[in-house]
């Protein structure tokens, strides 16, 4: 593997593709179906399940398990210690084990000790705050906080607070941000879903 360094106490099992640029930190294990795009970082005790698919420039935390069935796009951020599951219905004994799968879209953050249940998808450029337990669907660009998660706002790509309202129409809102400037259109039916 060209120019990728893999501490010498991580485990990257045969047949594992790692993308070049990518690092990954010590007590990290890599199972050998998996596949990392490039330039990620992977921090120490991650471990990477089988036939996980990460995408480019993606940030994993210490103490992440990606297990199998999830799928993290391109520049994807998991916080410290935050958890995936995979099936449903787990059991320790009988032979019903079923993967359920959930997809983290472009540019999503899922903060410290978050918990997401499988079967979702995560919007592009979502944020999830730390130690919110997410259930369902999240719409891009929405703020998640709580257990069960709920829709407190939106964020930018940028990530900073969606609050300055640029033009509302039936169907969409759209926010500029007061960082970066740029404009975020929000569809109506996902603005509905956020608390007050």
């Amino acid at each position: 593997m060209v120019d990728v360094f893999i501490h010498p106490l991580a485990v990257v099992d045969e047949g594992a593709q790692i993308g070049e640029g990518t690092k990954i930190w010590h007590f990290a294990h890599i199972r050998g179906s998996a596949k990392i795009g490039k330039n990620c970082i992977i921090g120490k005790d991650v471990y990477i399940d089988a036939n996980v698919t990460i995408g480019n420039d993606v940030k994993i935390q210490n103490g992440v398990s990606v297990y199998q069935g999830v799928t993290l796009e391109d520049e994807v951020f998991c916080g410290p210690h935050m958890t995936f599951t995979n099936d449903l219905h787990p059991r320790a004994h009988g032979e019903f084990w079923e993967i359920t799968d959930t997809i983290v879209k472009r540019g999503a953050s899922i903060g410290s000790n978050a918990t997401i249940i499988c079967g979702i998808t995560l919007g592009s450029y979502c944020m999830i705050g730390g130690g919110a337990v997410v259930t369902k669907d999240v719409p891009a660009n929405a703020l998640i906080v709580g257990n069960p998660g709920r829709v407190a706002g939106f964020v930018c790509k940028c990530g900073r607070p969606l609050k300055k309202e640029k033009m509302r129409q039936k169907v969409s809102v759209t926010f500029e941000c007061g960082k970066c400037k740029e404009e975020t259109t929000i569809s109506m039916s996902d603005y509905k879903k956020m608390v007050r």
